[in-house]
């Protein structure tokens, strides 16, 4: 299989995304990715997570290899292996269900009701033109998709609260469907019918942040590791009362 031919960054380029690991070994390299950052090739222009990873590959190698994505919108840890053997233990790893991964979002107009649960509703694939959706739909549907998302608030204020995501699968846009499903969509997530002013104050994008993932480890036993909300979030959170 022919390589890709590397990317050459620019010095601020390099130095940005070396400003976003959060931890690295010889086997792994985790980032806090921001929001507005792209996993892998869209339609945004700009360089994405994926290309800016030619910082890291040495001459005559491969750049290390994503094993998960994040939504271009949200916020967090994000997790790549550096070597071929890493990424096909990591790779088998999710497909086994053995990566755990925990979020956090600002949800209105307030907590779901009951403050923490499970929701099973499944999922389907919609086109829209080039735009793609994920719908709730019944268990019969021919298209549906089996998920699963354990919520819990640890936080409420008058117009939002504060919710701990963990998702037992990994559906496209599983976490905003399921709590739009509820009547409590993400503040700033306008696909879904987020609220973009919350308590008077702006939502600068979409509310929602991978805050930790828990994996075996390639070289044995498990880590675990978290990226701190960053400042947009986290001072929406305080404005709100939620913290």
């Amino acid at each position: 299989m022919k390589q890709p031919t590397p990317l050459r960054l620019t010095p601020d380029e390099d130095a940005f995304v070396r400003s976003l690991v959060i931890f690295e070994d010889a086997e792994i390299l985790a980032f806090n990715k921001p929001a507005g950052l792209s996993s892998q090739a869209g339609r945004t222009p700009g360089k994405t997570l994926d290309e800016l990873l030619w910082a890291f590959a040495r001459p005559g190698k491969a750049r290390p290899r994503l094993v998960h994505r994040l939504d271009r919108d949200t916020s967090g840890v994000i997790l790549t292996a550096k070597t071929k053997p890493a990424a096909g233990f990591l790779g088998k790893a999710i497909m086994g269900r053995r990566v755990f991964k925990t979020y956090r979002a600002i949800v209105a107009p307030g907590p779901p009701e009951p403050p923490q649960g499970l929701i099973e509703t499944p999922l389907r694939r919609e086109e829209l033109g080039r735009e793609a959706y994920m719908r709730v739909c019944a268990p019969d549907h021919p298209d549906a998709e089996s998920a699963r998302t354990r919520y819990r608030t640890l936080g409420r204020g008058a117009a939002a609260a504060l919710l701990e995501l963990e998702p037992h699968t990994g559906r496209m846009h599983q976490l905003r469907v399921h709590l739009a499903s509820l009547g409590r969509p993400i503040v700033g997530d306008a696909r879904y019918g987020g609220a973009l002013i919350v308590g008077g104050r702006p939502a600068p994008r979409l509310m929602l942040h991978a805050s930790a993932l828990r994996f075996p480890h390639p070289a044995g036993g498990e880590a675990r590791l978290e990226a701190p909300v960053p400042p947009d979030m986290d001072d929406l959170t305080t404005g709100l009362g939620l913290g």
